[in-house]
């Protein structure tokens, strides 16, 4: 482990001393690669993708990296994460076997392939740790150049620390904004969109912000110039170098077998950018991968003989050992001696951990064999359940699925006789325990989740009318809550000087400044990667993503980072971030969309709330900044110039997450809907009265999570009959209540007729208000398809209207 200095000033003999040890930690690094491969393709691990060639680089990195930083990065770091004392040899094996133990493996108890790696920022209750006290790595996740927004805002946390004053609890998660963020990324992964989209707006916010490209010259089988012009990042980057009058970044190019150049680039690099908060981008090339990609494949099938040449006597660790010898560090017999000490201790670790992964699976499986035996004696089917637990038995290193199967399959066999109860019961206890150690945590499991908010009315004067625009109430929460939690900022496109299109935020930017009210740049996946970083540092930022449909271009961010977070960490990292967008009934084929089947299937572990006037999401907003976890907020795009009843508690009022609401009792026929088609709902139900048709209203409020309490199936009860509208296309969020609704709470036990959905048509909506009335439901589409269902039951009194 690299020691954070106090005194930069070394003899001859401490330099040694660290020179050496940087030299074991790259050894048992790379011994660690080469045998994690052969356990791939021995079969105890499923796949392997490691670190090797890029050890040296990762040492120079660890020496300047401290307490208090993050890294936001790349599988292949785990070297770094060694040098840092973030990951021991067993832990790396842990991951590599895939062990659901969270103490065996911390970086995600089996739940990610191994060199995805994280740091726990929670204490066991959910609180924060002392984040000043150790060094931080954010999840890592596989999509290529999907660290890359994250990283921002990690940064930006750093910048909103140093300049904005009165934060609470600051000191747990900054020192004055002296934390860098360092990120690392592969060379091929910076073709990616999201690798340009973050250096641009790092560029413009001047975050401090090291990013380290390692650049072996391939990705995966593709060389460099099939990925990058001029096959050099670098180069190509050239126009963001800062100079005397511009701002931009520090570029620095350095040879990645080069041991000495690399620390002082790396002393360099966190020098600018800790102190100056000024983004550097390291390419750190001429790097090799001795081992190819992956275990899926060998690279000899894409590297000519003189590249592979090349390799071998350019790996960073060879290049290291003779640098050593030259210079009298070490003699070749000394640096032998460390080679065979680590490959002893590599192996003794791999060993420790594959015993500690195997062994309680060992004994489930006796377990299960010694019950089975018991069974058998007393069945009708001796031989053949004998013959499973004679199969379980011959298993050498079994897995929980293979157990599983046997238990199963006996089960059947049994299904009448007095076994049964006892291996019934056996399989019920072992399958819920172990489906907790892959299935947890896919919410907050803390105090804080969102179910632990209670609803807190707003409160109106006696004389209250409804004569206030909805996008001032909103105006007036968010005062509110910029006052009452300074650790609250809110940025997006034209969110701060002109207060967002809406004028939701107007003044806001004036009263609380541009760094908590802020424009940003039409970059919606670095707007919500800067949410997501600020996030993880302590911070509640609320990301505002213009328009629904916009969102698309962040949902892979949303799914693969944000979603899974606290799932892929088992619970021991958070990001409560606040995702603002307004939707729904805008009149053309884009902005107006209402894709909401695709999202709600897609960020599972995201909050998905969709209140229907601004009351209702100003509510949402209070009730979001009392809890631990992200949601998405779907304001009425066309409500803010309605007219709403003023409440008088501002950022007290709670609308509660997870309920629905009943906006209008009823007899006939279940109305289930959401957001702006409510309005339409509303104005249907009035007409349908007219003609003896009695419909209760119920508004969802929350497609993630839905309706806790099960209120809609108590409707069905009484009404007997249910229809769900919906402007999303025909399957989409309705066909979601549906399976809630008709699995979830059983409400097919109370129907007399089928239910039925009403949805936008297939396309997007055309354009105009022509084009909106005929794409999506319409009030006399509402009235039309409930009157139809009343003719089924009833067709002499509501007789056929075509």
């Amino acid at each position: 482990m690299i020691k954070e200095k106090t005194n930069t000033t070394l003899t001859f003999e401490d330099f040694k001393t660290e020179v050496l040890n940087d030299y074991r930690i790259a050894m048992i690094s790379r011994e660690c690669s080469l045998l994690g491969r052969r356990e791939v393709l021995t079969g105890k691990a499923k796949f392997g993708i490691f670190g090797d060639g890029k050890e040296v680089p990762q040492l120079a990195m660890a020496k300047f990296f401290k307490n208090g930083d993050f890294r936001s990065g790349y599988y292949r770091d785990q070297t770094f994460m060694m040098a840092i004392g973030q990951m021991t040899v067993e832990q790396f094996f842990a991951g590599l076997y895939g062990n659901s133990n969270i103490e065996q493996d911390p970086m995600s108890a089996g739940r990610q392939m191994g060199g995805h790696f994280a740091t726990h920022s929670l204490n066991e209750d959910g609180s924060w740790k002392d984040l000043t006290k150790q060094k931080n790595s954010s999840a890592d996740i596989s999509p290529t150049a999907g660290q890359m927004p994250r990283l921002l805002g990690l940064a930006q946390a750093s910048k909103i620390y140093r300049q904005v004053k009165g934060i609470p609890n600051k000191d747990n998660f900054s020192n004055e904004g002296n934390e860098i963020a360092w990120g690392t990324i592969g060379n091929a992964s910076t073709s990616e969109g999201l690798f340009f989209e973050t250096i641009n707006a790092a560029g413009v916010l001047q975050v401090p912000m090291i990013i380290s490209v390692w650049d072996d010259e391939y990705g995966i089988s593709v060389h460099a110039k099939h990925q990058t012009t001029k096959e050099n990042i670098s180069e190509i980057l050239k126009g963001y170098q800062r100079n005397d009058t511009e701002k931009g970044y520090e570029i620095l190019r350095v040879k990645g077998w080069d041991y000495t150049d690399l620390i002082a680039t790396y002393e360099k690099a966190s020098t600018i950018s800790r102190e100056q908060h000024v983004p550097v981008l390291i390419h750190v090339n001429e790097l090799t991968q001795p081992q190819g990609h992956s275990t899926s494949g060998s690279h000899e099938r894409y590297k000519d003989g003189d590249r592979l040449a090349w390799e071998r006597d350019f790996d960073c660790i060879r290049q290291m050992k003779l640098w050593m010898i030259a210079i009298n560090i070490a003699s070749p017999e000394e640096l032998d001696e460390i080679d065979a000490s680590a490959k002893k201790e590599v192996l003794a670790g791999k060993k420790a951990a594959w015993s500690a992964f195997i062994e309680p699976i060992v004994e489930e499986q006796k377990e299960l064999i010694s019950l089975l035996q018991k069974i058998a004696n007393s069945s009708n089917h001796k031989e053949a359940i004998l013959k499973y637990a004679s199969s379980l038995s011959s298993v050498k290193d079994p897995i929980r699925k293979e157990i599983l199967i046997a238990a199963r399959k006996s089960l059947r066999l049994i299904v009448n006789e007095g076994g049964k109860t006892e291996l019934s019961n056996w399989i019920t206890s072992y399958t819920k325990k172990n489906q907790e150690k892959f299935s947890s945590h896919l919410y907050s499991d803390s105090d804080l989740n969102v179910f632990s908010v209670k609803q807190v009315l707003p409160q109106y004067a006696e004389d209250a009318k409804e004569d206030t625009d909805g996008r001032m109430i909103l105006r007036d929460n968010f005062d509110a809550i910029f006052t009452k939690y300074p650790e609250t900022l809110i940025f997006g496109e034209d969110a701060g000087a002109i207060g967002d299109v809406n004028q939701g935020l107007e003044g806001m930017q004036e009263k609380y400044g541009a760094l908590r009210v802020a424009d940003v740049g039409i970059r919606e996946a670095t707007i919500i990667g800067q949410g997501i970083g600020m996030a993880l540092r302590g911070l509640r930022p609320i990301a505002e993503i213009q328009y629904l449909d916009y969102l698309l271009y962040a949902i892979q961010i949303m799914s693969d980072d944000l979603a899974t977070l606290q799932y892929r960490t088992v619970g021991k990292q958070k990001a409560p971030l606040i995702i603002r967008t307004r939707g729904h009934r805008l009149e053309g084929i884009w902005h107006s969309g209402s894709p909401m089947g695709m999202i709600i299937n897609a960020i599972r572990g995201i909050h998905v709330l969709v209140p229907r006037d601004m009351t209702k999401a100003a509510g949402f907003y209070n009730s979001l900044l009392e809890c631990d976890e992200p949601a998405l907020v779907i304001e009425c795009l066309n409500g803010y110039r309605l007219k709403e009843k003023k409440p008088l508690n501002y950022g007290e009022f709670k609308t509660p997450i997870g309920v629905v609401e009943t906006m209008k009792e009823g007899a006939d026929i279940t109305l289930v809907s959401y957001g702006s088609t409510l309005r339409l709902v509303e104005q249907a139900a009035q007409e349908l009265l007219e003609v003896g048709i009695d419909c209760e209203i119920i508004d969802v409020q929350s497609l993630l999570p839905f309706d806790i309490n099960h209120d809609l199936v108590k409707s069905i009860a009484k009404t007997n009959r249910l229809l769900v509208i919906d402007e999303d296309v025909p399957g989409g969020a309705s066909a979601y209540i549906l399976q809630q609704i008709l699995e979830q709470q059983d409400g097919y036990n109370y129907l007399d007729s089928k239910p039925q959905t009403l949805t936008s048509k297939a396309h997007r909506p055309s354009y105009g208000t022509d084009g909106d009335y005929f794409s999506k439901p319409s009030a006399e589409d509402i009235f039309e398809k409930v009157y139809a269902m009343m003719n089924e039951v009833n067709p002499s009194t509501y007789p056929n209207l075509y």
